[in-house]
Formats: structure tokens, sequence, C-alpha cells
């Protein structure tokens, strides 16, 4: 590959717009849009979705609807809804740009102050509720907004039809203990439960009692012998046990009861009577969810708003919540038929008090008996609640979207089988966790991947755009497709304050609350289109075509929100180009996961190679099952390269398995091993190995924070690429960079497809190689760009590999440079020619000083949803935060700055100049002259403002939008005072920075 590079020689390298006489600017520089060298050059109207780009797509980024549009979780306070207020805010939601809206009732804000209304009266799922659910999807019908709908009242699932003693209802197994001395004899009533029963239970039956012989206690639990294991269920008369230990030791007489655990839907009640949890592992439970929606929610009207809607049920993450062991009265049955084996005699390895186990065989069996459970469990979840409820959601013509994580279950199979599979932002720890899910989805032919986003604790009225974009861009090159941002709040509720109803503040645990209340009674959403229109582009490329990676890696565990990741992939090939997923036997069975030419799924994500190591999230133990090495040995036969970390040699088999099974998978994997596309290494090798299989990395890039993701539609690739960060709390630096791209055409050509403005146009700075392009990328910390290769549309491209202008870019089939220094510009072009252009002179940067600026003080009005917007207005010579203003300190709002800046009258038609802003604090929008210059990313702070500038005076006009948080801090001190004030409005340093454009 040439290693022939633009040299930047300033932060900003855009395309103007003069030249090409459009209307709009693009989000800012180069920086904004991600590619050194070009911008996008033109504003949607001039680009009719052509420039080699599929016509469809192309007219769909360029002016989008709704249909990619990211969504909100809309917090209701259950029933207590104006149908008409329910149709303003799906209103508000839709002319902001946004898709769509979960209904959710969530009032944790309520419960925390004391406050309560007639659930019987406003409730979920009362009549009252209904009318709003009707109102919300026929206003949403109209204006393309889709709804969607809890299955029940918050979450986990709940219906207020059972009691806790119901078959329906969640079930946990607790356990009582006594000890005896050997030899001795007890006799007295069975062991009491160790926790006892909700005081809303009133049944508990006995499901076993046993005896063992007992060893030291230690941070795994009480060893037990594993072989002087006695049942004594059938000893026990009238609730009385009468038995004499062995001599020797001391003895454990162990009692499990199956008994409801009367969990009830978080910060309830939300119904009259009272939801209660139902049995998410019993066909019982999912059936008391939906006869309660057949028996009180659907009616005619309400059938046919769903199925005209097409929306989604949701259920939240799987929170099942008890002190003691997560149970379902048919579990005994169900893992002796799943598992091949009777659980009783291995019962006490199960048993669970305060989350963590309480006994131990000190063996390998421990833990394999554990696994087995907890696939059980993953396996009933799927058989008897999962699917039941999707089977249900799309008898009513929507599809089932959840997050179906929470506990030691398969998340991967689970979203590969789901309509969407969600993550959350909140829980997750890295990008890994949002890579296992992506994993099941792509394997699983869905398109979506969910994620309930932008939520942070303590950041209720304080949540900054950007903040929420680092976020967002990171999630994005991690697999999620489709936001969810937590949250939009109805407008009110009883006795709440100033500035109306939201789910979790004020009064939350204590402290400020979750998330933030968008929508009209926050400052920056007058802004919310241009971050809606960014969200809905990218969304659209991320969710067209099919994605590709490099490799995948095969766990043998699905458990999701683990935070634990693949070392080497994480600390060194993502930070090189390469790209990775997570795939769990379970999948390998699906349709389309087969090998053709040496690649796994070729259809779909089509990994060139698969990497299996020890199991990471269970002690480390080398083991796999019978199915997963029989497939792995097929796939290795087809020709897939595969990598195993570590010695495959003493395998064992996943669970509590026979010598037989054991004897296979050993011999299975020593085929696979002995293979020629395997490779046996340690994990810090796997690199290496790679390349000794010659499997190749779609992007590559020297080290740095970039990361990607590929989707391929037919000849057409589309790369996103961001500067992401791995987890939530580390820090980016600014990237500048080569990165080649690989083509599914070899004489592609790149386009740049700007998402804040929908523009497309050609990259100006590129070469090929082979299969390969070569883009510059400029990323602030957490932005991102989008780059499409596509088959030459036309006559031969133009452009230029190197320069030594601050970029180029691709003017009516002729090369433009831009230069912010006077001198000789030098510029290669794509047929090898080197082209010399003398710029006579640039003029100096200005500093621009002296601001005119009002501010709309944003305050409680007469009621707790209205708010008054007095204008305070002050002259600043130099530009500091509003805190540091005198009488602009606990202002918040929406504040207008304009100044003046003479260019004389020697501003020629090829002057231009960007407009630095510094520190802006938030979203903001830029006027030159009078003119809108389109929408600006919050992420870089540089604007192109030359297509409006003019001979002499010029006026410049910047709108910065606050949060409410300094507000908040004075009017209601007793929640938002503990918060420091946050910095507001532009800071500055502001500077115009003119530069030279001629055509090469």
């Amino acid at each position: 590959m040439s290693s022939q590079t633009s040299t930047p020689t300033t932060p900003a390298a855009v395309t103007r717009r003069r030249l090409l006489g459009a209307t709009a600017a693009t989000a800012g520089v180069a920086a904004a849009v991600g590619v050194l060298g070009q911008a996008a050059t033109a504003s949607p109207s001039t680009v009719p979705g052509t420039q080699g780009l599929p016509s469809d797509l192309g007219r769909a980024f360029a002016r989008p609807g709704l249909d990619s549009a990211a969504g909100f979780r809309w917090w209701w306070p259950h029933g207590r809804v104006d149908p008409d207020e329910v149709a303003r805010e799906v209103d508000q939601v839709a002319d902001a740009g946004f898709g769509v809206l979960e209904v959710a009732d969530v009032t944790h804000s309520l419960r925390a102050r004391g406050i309560s209304f007639d659930l019987a009266t406003h409730g979920w799922g009362t009549p009252a509720w209904v009318a709003g659910v009707k109102a919300a999807l026929r206003r949403g019908a109209e204006r393309g907004v889709r709804i969607d709908i809890t299955v029940g009242p918050s979450w986990p699932a709940a219906v207020p039809t059972i009691t806790p003693d119901d078959e329906a209802a969640c079930t946990e197994l607790a356990h009582g203990r006594v000890e005896v001395a050997g030899g001795a004899t007890y006799d007295d009533v069975v062991p009491a439960p160790l926790e006892a029963a909700a005081t809303t239970v009133s049944r508990q039956d006995l499901l076993a009692v046993q005896a063992f012989r007992a060893g030291a206690t230690d941070r795994n639990g009480t060893r037990i012998e594993q072989d002087s294991y006695v049942d004594l269920t059938g000893e026990v008369r009238d609730g009385r046990l009468r038995w004499t230990a062995p001599d020797g030791g001391t003895w454990l007489v162990l009692s499990y009861w199956v008994r409801g655990s009367a969990q009830e839907p978080e910060a309830g009640p939300h119904t009259d009577p009272r939801s209660y949890v139902v049995d998410h592992f019993s066909s019982a439970g999912a059936r008391a969810v939906s006869d309660l929606w057949r028996e009180r929610i659907l009616d005619t009207e309400m059938r046919r708003l769903l199925g005209a809607a097409g929306g989604y049920l949701f259920e939240d993450s799987l929170e099942i919540e008890t002190h003691v062991t997560i149970w379902t009265p048919r579990l005994p049955q169900e893992f002796r038929t799943r598992a091949g084996y009777d659980l009783l005699p291995w019962l006490p390895l199960v048993v669970e008090l305060d989350e963590k186990y309480q006994f131990t065989f000190g063996g390998p069996e421990t833990n394999r008996v554990r696994d087995d459970f907890n696939q059980v469990l993953s396996d009933l979840y799927r058989d008897h609640h999962l699917l039941p409820l999707q089977g249900f959601a799309r008898s009513l013509g929507m599809g089932l979207r959840v997050q179906p994580y929470g506990l030691e279950t398969d998340t991967v199979e689970h979203s590969a089988l789901l309509d969407v599979p969600e993550t959350e932002s909140l829980g997750f720890k890295n990008l890994d966790d949002y890579r296992v899910m992506a994993g099941g989805r792509d394997l699983g032919g869905r398109t979506i991947l969910s994620c309930e986003a932008a939520c942070y604790f303590g950041a209720a009225y304080s949540t900054t755009w950007d903040r929420a974009l680092q976020t967002l861009n990171s999630i994005f090159a991690a697999g999620v497709n489709q936001a969810m941002l937590h949250g939009f709040a109805y407008a009110e509720a009883p006795d709440v304050s100033w500035p109306g109803f939201a789910a979790f503040s004020p009064y939350y645990n204590g402290a400020v609350g979750y998330g933030e209340a968008w929508g009209p009674r926050t400052p920056q959403w007058q802004h919310m289109p241009d971050v809606a229109g960014y969200l809905s582009r990218t969304q659209m490329v991320l969710q067209t075509g099919a994605p590709k990676y490099d490799m995948v890696f095969l766990r043998q565990k699905g458990w999701a929100s683990t935070g634990i990741g693949p070392h080497w992939i994480t600390n060194n090939g993502t930070k090189l180009g390469w790209s990775h997923s997570f795939a769990t036997g379970s999948l390998l069975d699906l349709p389309g996961v087969t090998v053709r030419d040496g690649v796994l799924a070729p259809d779909g994500p089509a990994y060139k190679a698969l990497v299996l190591g020890p199991d990471k999230l269970r002690s480390q133990e080398v083991t796999l099952d019978l199915a997963t090495a029989r497939r792995l040995a097929d796939f290795a036969r087809a020709g897939l390269p595969v990598v195993l970390i570590g010695d495959w040699s003493q395998v064992n088999p996943t669970g509590i398995a026979t010598d037989a099974e054991a004897a296979e998978v050993r011999a299975l994997l020593a085929e696979v091993a002995g293979r020629p596309t395997t490779r046996t290494v340690a994990e810090a090798q796997v690199g290496e190995a790679l390349a000794q299989l010659g499997v190749e990395r779609d992007v590559v890039h020297q080290d740095s924070t970039v990361m990607h993701v590929r989707r391929v539609l037919g000849d057409v690739d589309l790369y996103y690429l961001a500067n992401a960060k791995h987890a939530e709390n580390r820090r980016l630096q600014r990237v500048t960079q080569d990165v080649w791209l690989t083509s599914a055409s070899r004489d592609a050509v790149p386009l740049l497809l700007d998402a804040w403005t929908g523009a497309v146009a050609p990259v100006g700075l590129w070469e090929r190689d082979g299969d390969r392009v070569r883009v510059r990328v400029d990323l602030r910390p957490g932005q991102s760009t989008l780059v499409a290769l596509v088959p030459p549309h036309g006559a031969r491209p133009v452009g230029a590999t190197s320069t030594t202008a601050d970029s180029v870019r691709v003017e009516a089939r002729h090369v433009v440079a831009r230069t912010a220094t006077a001198g000789t510009v030098t510029t290669t072009l794509l047929d090898g020619r080197t082209v010399t252009s003398r710029v006579s002179r640039v003029r100096e940067p200005l500093a621009l000083t002296g601001w005119d600026v009002e501010v709309e003080d944003w305050q409680p009005g007469a009621s707790a949803t209205e708010t008054v917007k007095p204008v305070r207005r002050v002259r600043l010579e130099q530009l500091v935060s509003w805190s540091e203003v005198p009488g602009f300190e606990d202002v918040s709002g929406i504040g207008r700055y304009r100044t003046q800046v003479d260019l004389g009258r020697d501003w020629r038609t090829e002057d231009g100049a960007l407009l630095e802003l510094g520190e802006v604090n938030d979203t903001f929008r830029v006027r030159v002259n009078g003119h809108d210059v389109g929408p600006c990313d919050p992420l870089v702070t540089t604007v192109d403002v030359g297509a409006w500038l003019r001979a002499g005076r010029n006026e410049i006009e910047v709108e910065v939008a606050s949060t409410l948080l300094n507000r908040l801090r004075t009017v209601t001190p007793d929640v938002y005072g503990v918060a420091s004030r946050q910095a507001y409005g532009l800071v500055g340093p502001v500077r115009l920075v003119p530069y030279v454009e001629t055509r090469v």
C-alpha cells in the first residue's frame, strides 16, 4: 500500500458551499464529518441520491423519514393521562424527528415522594390507561410514529390477576439447615427456611430433605461430601423428621421449600389489586400475561389499532429478584429431561442465599452442575416465556422487543430469536457486552439491536448532548443500530413540581435521579431536529445490508452484561482495525451457519476465522459441549480457520457428562487442533496465529481508538467509523490517521455520507490498492463518520492521493485544494500527475470579541408544566460561562450571541473562513448574515461559514441551549442543590480563520 498521505496543517478542512451554489452547510469542518480531505459538499437538495449510492438509499439518506429514527422510553404516570395530551406529545416527538415511543409505566419518583392516586381508576391496564394507549396509537399512525407498549406495569412482566401462591407466579426455592453430630439423632420438625417467606405468601411446599457430611466453610461456601448423600424425604411424617446420623464428623440436614417469591414489579404498586411478577420459566406465567391482555385490554378497536401500528410489545431486563434460589415448580422434571440426570442429589450446589452459593462439593462437578442448572433455566425462559409472548405479539400484528439478560442465561441465543433484542447503556460495562447480543442478532438473521440509551445515574436535567453522542456513537460501533433514549416524560402527574412529571426525578434513592426527561421542557429540545436527523441517518446506514466481521469468538456461555471480553482483541485487535463478534453453540445449527470457501455464515456476518478459548465466565475451564464440538469439527473440515487458545487436549464436556461423551469431545478437538487451518496459541498470540492462517482484517490502521462497522449491500460497502470509548469511563483523544477499507468491488470509489446534513459527495483525498481504499479520518472524541465504497459512477474517478494543502475536494470533476496559509500547494492526483498551485495570500485569523448576548431565562410558571422565559441581556467583551456573569449564575435556557466582523472591501470570491467557536456547552446553531448554516455536531465546535461571508460588514450569531440543572438548583434546592453548577453558553475563544480554495 502507498504511504502517501495528506498533511493537514489546521484542525479544520471542509468544503465551502459557495462553489456549488448550495444553501446549507455541513456540520462543520472535515473533523466534524470525519474524513479529512473532503467534506460533504452539497445540501440534500443537490444530492438526489445518485453519486453511486443505490437511489433509494441516497434519497432516504438525504431526507430520512421516521422509519429509521431513534425513539424514546415514554414514561407515563399509569393511566392518569389525558388522550389529548397524549396526542400532543406524539406530535412533539414527530415534529422533532423521532420515530418511536414506548409506553412505559415507570413512577419511581412518585413513590419516593409518597405520591399516590386511585389505581383502581388510573392504574396500568384500566380503561383510562387503555384510552390513553388508543390515543397514542391513533396519533402515531397519523404521524408515522411507532408506538410500543410494555407487556405489563414497570418490570419484570407482572399481572394483577394472580397472587404469590398461584401457579403462574414467580417462584423461589428456600432452604433450611441443621447441624447434627455424627452418631446423634435429630428428632424435630423439618428445618424451616433460613429466609422467611414474604408476608403475602401463605403456602410453602416441602420439596426434599437431605443429609450430607459437612466440612469446612470458606468463601466458596460449606464443603460437603458428595458420596455421603442421604435422601431423607421419605422419612418425614406430619412435618417431623427422626434420623440418626452415621458416626463421624458433622452432618447437615438440608430442607428445600418451594414457594412464591411475591416479587412485585419495580416501584409498585401500579395496579389495584397489586400486580405480581409472573413465572418466567413456565407456560403458566406467559399465559397469565396474554390472558390479561385478552380479557382487559384487547377490545375490537385496540386490536385494529395495534395491528395497523406494527409496533412491539416490550419487556425490560430479566430482573428476577429473590434472596434465595430462583425456581419453577416443574424444574426437577424439566432438568431430568433437558440435562439428562436427576438434579436432587446435586441440589445443594445450586442453593443460594443473598445471591451467593451456599455449598460446594469441592471438585469440578460443582460448576458443571451449576452450568447445567443455568442452561435449563435459560431454555425454559426461551420456551415458556419468550417464544409464547412472541407468538402472542405476532397474533396482534406486533413483534416482541426484550432485554433478555439479567441472569446467567444464554442471551446470545435469545437475541437470535427475538424480533428485536435490546441492550442498555447504563448497565453494560463495555462494548463487548453489546457485541455479545449483536452476535445473536446477526446469526439469527435479525436486523435491529436496540439500546436503552444515554441514561446516566444522577444526571437528570444535566445530560448534555456532548456526553450522549459520545455514548451513542461508541455503542453504534459495537453493533447497536437503534437508540431508545431514556426518556421522554408525560407532562404531569399529581403533586409534581416544575418542570413536570419524570420517572426518576426528583427524588430517587436520595439522589438527583436517572436519565434525562427530554421534551419541550428542556432548552436543548429546540435543536433536537438536528440530533434526530443525525441519529436517523446513522441508524439507516447501520440497518442497511448485512454486517461483516473478521472473526467470531465462540463462548461456552451467552451471559450478557459481564464486562468480560477477549483479552487480545480488546487490548490489541480492535486498536488495529480488527472486528469481532460472539457466538454460542446454540447458534451453530441455525440456517445459514455453514462454511463456504473457508468463511462461516458467508451470506450473513461472514466470519473469516473462529477463535475458541477457555471459559472466562466460569473458572477458566477448558470445556465445550458435545453438540458444539461436533459442529466445530464440521466447520474445521470445511476449511474454516480456527484458533484455539491454550491446551485443548484434556477438554471436558460442559456440564455433567458420561465418559463416552468426554472421550468424543476430546477426539473431536484433537481432530480440529490437528488440521492445517488450525493454530493453537496463547491468547496474546492470536494476532500472530491469524497472520499464519492468512486471515486479514477488513479495516487496517495504526494503533488508535477508531472502531468500525462494515455492512455490505450488493456491491456497495457502508462503513461506520467512530472514535469510540470501549467503556464509559475511558477518556479519548482526537484521532487523525489513514484508514484502509476493504471493498466488495475492486474498482470502488469512496463517498462521504454526512449524517448531520444528508449530503453525499465524493471523497477528495484517497487511493486504491487492490480491493482496499485509503481515506484519512479526523475524529474528535466520540465522533463518527460514514463512508461508502461504490462502483465507479460514470467517468473515471477524480481525486488526489496526497497534497500539501489542508484538504482537497471534488467539484464538477475537478480537484479543489484548500489552504489556510499562503505559498505553494503540491497535489498528486489519482492518475499520478503532480500539480503545483500558488496561493498568493490568505487573510490572517481574526479574534471575535464584543458580543451582545440575550438569554431566555427558563423559570417555573403558574403550574408545574408551565415555563416562563424572561429575556436577560448583557454585553460581553470577553466570553465567559453564564455562571461567571453577575445575575446569570443560576440561569438555564437558550442564549443568543451576536457580533460583527468587517472583512474589508478586498474579500474575494475564493476566500472563505472557518468559525472556530472554542468551548461551547451543549447544542448550538450558527447564523451568518441571517442565513442558518445548518445542523452542527456538538462534538465539533468549528464550523465552515465561507459560503455566507461577504465583503465588508458581516453579522455572526451563535445560539446555544443549556440543560435545566442550574435553574433547578434554585427551584428545588433540596434535590438539585447537591449538584455543582454546569458551565453554560459560548465560552470560546472564538476566531474566524480564513482560507483560500484553488482549482488544481
